[in-house]
């Protein structure tokens, strides 16, 4: 019998924490909830997490700063709580690394869903897309730290990168000089699940990575199209183990 997945909800409203905690452990899941950073923090020390839902307005440190220091130091799927319309925490949440995001006000059953969502993207990737043993992969006058999921440029700046954003990466990583068929891509990007609909999303995908190398005009060297076929990550990738 497999252990439930463990979900860390984080929010100070005190009535969507206890609605959370009620309904997610009817769904089968282990719910800890609590108010603020520091006391996600302590939890976090103490015990192990499958899945964080985090909202972005907490007092004191948000929830977007509270992501960024998450994602520097553990690849745990993260999922933001958004003000209704509110399109700058969407964005500054999946960019800061956050897996998904859900504006409030929400319905527990889609927060559930997209709990299973993530999951499954997360572990449904190949076992050896991502193997332990590799610390770092250097391309170009970049480097990728596997461990933070950190990318750094020629002068040691850290660019940020969404979950999706460093899946891909990582797919690039480990497939260079291939071309890869969108449909390949998004085969290894979001695994079997099947409740994500193919349309233009891959070149959307592709599109936001070109723009974190820097790699976004007309003559793109980096990560090139190939007509008809897909992409292909054309620089040699070096591995540090």
């Amino acid at each position: 019998m497999t252990a439930a997945d463990h979900i860390l909800v984080v929010d100070d409203d005190t009535e969507i924490r206890a609605l959370l905690k009620e309904y997610l452990s009817r769904q089968g899941f282990r719910v800890t909830a609590v108010a603020d950073g520091p006391s996600m923090e302590q939890v976090m020390e103490d015990q192990r997490f499958d899945l964080v839902v985090l909202d972005v307005m907490l007092p004191g440190e948000d929830g977007i700063s509270l992501c960024r220091k998450l994602r520097g130091r553990s690849t745990i799927p993260v999922i933001m709580l958004t003000a209704r319309g509110d399109e700058q925490d969407r964005i500054a949440g999946l960019e800061t690394g956050a897996d998904d995001y859900l504006p409030k006000p929400f319905n527990p059953h889609e927060l559930s869903a997209r709990i299973n969502s993530v999951l499954r993207r997360a572990r449904s990737l190949p076992q050896d897309l991502f193997p332990e043993d590799v610390q770092a992969y250097r391309f170009g006058n970049w480097r990728l730290q596997t461990a933070t999921r950190q990318l750094q440029n020629a002068e040691g700046t850290v660019v940020p990168l969404s979950g999706a954003e460093y899946r891909l990466l990582c797919i690039f990583m480990r497939y260079p000089n291939s071309v890869l068929s969108r449909e390949r891509l998004m085969e290894l990007l979001r695994g079997r699940d099947r409740n994500i609909p193919f349309d233009r999303s891959m070149d959307v995908q592709v599109s936001r990575l070109r723009q974190r190398l820097r790699d976004d005009g007309r003559n793109a060297g980096i990560i090139r199209a190939v007509r008809g076929e897909g992409y292909v990550f054309s620089l040699p990738v070096q591995v540090e183990k």
